[in-house]
């Protein structure tokens, strides 16, 4: 068993440096609980940021991946691919999307959006109507145009010059008109994760849905962490009973593997042309492989199932002490507790459960199929912690 220490200094000397990580290090695990080098057991309520939806070593994936892994492992996209077209078809199937478009990362797949939505605008309207309006508090990506998307000032610095062509708003109509007059498209996290696991009020979605119909302003919906079940709907924007132009979809699509989509509805269908986007993994054989494996699960039954824990945990935390507030939705919870969310991750480590973090605001993420046991084990742990 190699040592905790040593694959730390392997870290500190050869990787960058640009993750804050807690002292564990894991090398297995089943379900919702993991292994650590340490033989400790963890009890996961972070589910690797919302990506290992159905927790680790899920029988029904490994047998998805493996037997790809026997076929072909890789297909260049001048070819044709079966994994590829499957998974596609799977998703326009569940949530009524026309096309999709695969990468490799949620990054990826809001570039992906944001350059559909300029195209579309540009062959309608011709050039000047290019701007992306998002909203504070909001999280799309690390590359230069979705960290410039991304509405919150602590990721504004160091990395000049940003894309031109963003625009901020706060969650209320007046405030999207004001900043809309050369827009192309507004992008909206249903449940803003990184931004403090807010929901956004169900007002302004009907209104803001509303009025970029009426003025022909693409609606992006990025579901990047929201999206796939998290929420107990397959889309959070299902609880809006709106339809985007443009949703963006990751983290757990593949089970664990990278991947990213953009999904295209109606009015954005044929925005692509050949040589328009591109992406040399995306719509990686394996990876699409584990994605219909996740997808197909993704059923109306187990949906419910994802309901009733999310009621369950969020009645038990209501009543802890300690507890001010529970946000978000589903199984995208927001703890508001007064106190260091890094402190209380930290606790919460050292007693072996793993929580994340948004700014102050403890957040849970567990693996949508997590039993009652680890549940209740976890919530014990964090009861105490939040004394």
């Amino acid at each position: 068993m190699t040592d905790l220490s040593e694959i730390k200094r392997l870290d500190e000397t050869y990787l960058a440096q640009t993750y804050g990580r807690y002292p564990v290090a894991f090398e297995g695990g089943r379900g919702a609980t993991l292994y650590g080098v340490d033989g400790r057991e963890y009890v996961d309520f972070g589910a690797g940021i919302a990506v290992n939806i159905f927790g680790v070593n899920d029988p029904e994936w490994k047998d998805a991946v493996k037997a790809q892994l026997d076929k072909i492992q890789h297909v260049s996209n001048y070819y044709y691919s079966e994994p590829t077209v499957r998974l596609a078809e799977l998703l326009c199937k569940k949530t009524g999307a026309k096309r999709v478009f695969f990468g490799n990362s949620g990054a990826e797949a809001n570039e992906c959006a944001f350059k559909a939505a300029r195209k579309y605008s540009f062959m309608k309207y011709g050039a000047g109507r290019s701007d992306i309006v998002s909203l504070n508090g909001s999280f799309h990506g690390r590359t230069l145009f979705t960290l410039t998307a991304t509405g919150q000032d602590a990721f504004h610095k160091y990395f000049d010059p940003f894309a031109g062509g963003v625009k901020y708003a706060d969650a209320n109509l007046a405030s999207v008109k004001r900043a809309a007059g050369s827009a192309c498209a507004v992008v909206i996290e249903c449940v803003q994760g990184e931004g403090g696991v807010k929901e956004l009020p169900a007002a302004f979605v009907k209104e803001l849905a509303a009025f970029c119909k009426d003025n022909d302003i693409l609606l992006i919906c990025d579901e990047v962490q929201c999206g796939l079940g998290r929420t107990g709907k397959f889309f959070a924007y299902e609880h809006y009973g709106v339809l985007p132009d443009l949703v963006t979809v990751a983290k757990g699509l593949a089970g664990g593997l990278p991947i990213g989509g953009c999904l295209f509805y109606d009015k954005t269908k044929d925005v692509f042309a050949a040589g328009d986007h591109g992406s040399t993994f995306g719509g990686n054989p394996v990876a699409c492989a584990g994605g219909i494996s996740v997808v197909s699960r993704l059923t109306d039954e187990f949906l419910l199932e994802v309901q009733g824990k999310a009621a369950y945990m969020r009645a038990k935390l209501k009543g802890f002490d300690g507890v001010k507030d529970v946000t978000g939705m589903g199984l995208m919870i927001g703890i508001h507790t007064g106190r260091s969310a890094k402190e209380v991750a930290q606790k919460c480590l050292e007693r072996g459960v793993l929580v994340l973090t948004a700014h102050d605001v403890v957040r849970l993420l567990p693996p949508l199929n997590i039993t009652k046991n680890e549940m209740d084990e976890g919530l014990s742990v964090l009861k105490e912690v939040l004394k």
